[in-house]
C-alpha cells in the first residue's frame, strides 16, 4: 500500500491511508457549547469550541478520501450502574453525573449535552463508541472494532487534550497503534495543560506518538 508522510514533531510520520483512523474524541456539546456541564463549572468553552472548524475541515477531508472515522462520547448508563463511586462522588453534588444540568442528566447517554455537536455529527456508517471513562479503550469494543478494519495508526482529535485524548493515546500506544495529534484539533480548558500535554506526547522522540497541525494532515490526505 503506498505510503503518506505528514509532516509532524519530533519527525515526519509516514502512514498507510488504508490502515489510518480518524478518532474523534468527545466533541460533545456539554463539553463545547456555551450552557453546557463545561461552562457550569466556570470554565471558558470558546476554549473548546475553537476546534471545530479545524475538525470539520479534517473530517470533511477524511470522509472524502475514504478514511475510517470513529467518534466517540464520555457518558454513562441512565442507571449510572457503570458508573464507579470515585467517579460520581467527586465534585459538587448538584454538578454530579446523573444530576440535572443545563442540557439534561449530566454525562447520562442519551441526554442533549452528551450529544456530538451539529457541526461533527457522525454519519451513517461511522461507528460511535460510548465510553464510561476517560480513555477510548477501556471497557468498550473500540479495539475490536480497529482490528478488524486491519487499522494502524490513529490520527486523534478532540478533547480535553490532557484527559481524554491524552488517556486514548497511551492506551493506543501501548496496543501499538501509531498515533497522530493535531495540535489545533484538541483543546483544553486549561492552555498551559494543552502545551504540555502535546510536548509530553512528542518528548524522547515520540515517546507515545507525533504532533502536527491539521494544515499539515490536509496537506498530506490531499
Amino acid at each position: 500500500m503506498p505510503l503518506c508522510t505528514i509532516e509532524a514533531e519530533p519527525e515526519p510520520v509516514a502512514v498507510e491511508l488504508e490502515r489510518t483512523a480518524l478518532v474523534m474524541i468527545d466533541l460533545q456539546r456539554d463539553f463545547l457549547e456555551p450552557g453546557g456541564f463545561g461552562e457550569t463549572l466556570g470554565n471558558d468553552v470558546s476554549r473548546l469550541s475553537a476546534v471545530i472548524e479545524p475538525c470539520r475541515r479534517l473530517l470533511a477531508a477524511a470522509r472524502r478520501t475514504g478514511l475510517f472515522v470513529v467518534h466517540t462520547r464520555e457518558g454513562h448508563r441512565p442507571d449510572t450502574s457503570d458508573a464507579f463511586r470515585a467517579k460520581v462522588e467527586r465534585g459538587a453534588p448538584a454538578l454530579r453525573i446523573g444530576a440535572p444540568g443545563p442540557m439534561g442528566r449530566i454525562l447520562i447517554r442519551g441526554e442533549p449535552g452528551h450529544a456530538i455537536v451539529p457541526e461533527l455529527a457522525p454519519e451513517p456508517g461511522e461507528p460511535v463508541v460510548d465510553k464510561p471513562g476517560k480513555g477510548a479503550f477501556y471497557a468498550t469494543d473500540l479495539e475490536l472494532i480497529l482490528r478488524t478494519r486491519g487499522i494502524e495508526a490513529l490520527i486523534v482529535c478532540g478533547v480535553t487534550t490532557e484527559v481524554c485524548v491524552h488517556t486514548t493515546v497511551r492506551e493506543a500506544n501501548d496496543r501499538g497503534y501509531r498515533c497522530i495529534v493535531p495540535a489545533d484539533c484538541t483543546a483544553s480548558y486549561f492552555p498551559e495543560f494543552h502545551e504540555v500535554a502535546l510536548r509530553m506526547i512528542r518528548a524522547q522522540g515520540g515517546i507515545f506518538g507525533w504532533t502536527t497541525s491539521s494544515d499539515e494532515v490536509l496537506a498530506a490526505i490531499g
